[in-house]
C-alpha cells in the first residue's frame, strides 16, 4: 500500500470478502480477524496522514518561524544545531 486510495482498495476488498451466506463459521471467524487487521493499520495509516496535515497546516500558517518543531518537513534532524 503506497497511498490512502490503496489503504480504500483493501478495506473495500475486505468487506467484498465477507460473504456470510457462503462462508463457514470458521471461515467468517478468519476473515473477520483478517478484516479487523487491516482496518487496525489503516487507522494508523489515517492517523499519520492527520498528523502530516497538521504539521503543514502550521507550517502554511506560521511560515519558517515553527520550522524548527517540524523536522519531517524540513526542519533541524536529531544532532543539528539550532
Amino acid at each position: 500500500m503506497s497511498s490512502i486510495k490503496d489503504v480504500n482498495d483493501h478495506l473495500f476488498a475486505a468487506l467484498d470478502r465477507l460473504d456470510v451466506e457462503s462462508m463457514t463459521p470458521e471461515q467468517l471467524e478468519a476473515e473477520v480477524k483478517r478484516a479487523g487487521a487491516i482496518v487496525d493499520i489503516a487507522d494508523r495509516i489515517t492517523e499519520n496522514a492527520k498528523v502530516t496535515l497538521a504539521a503543514a497546516k502550521l507550517y502554511a500558517e506560521h511560515g519558517d518561524k515553527i520550522l524548527g518543531h517540524l523536522p519531517l518537513i524540513g526542519g533541524p534532524k536529531k544532532g543539528d544545531a539550532k
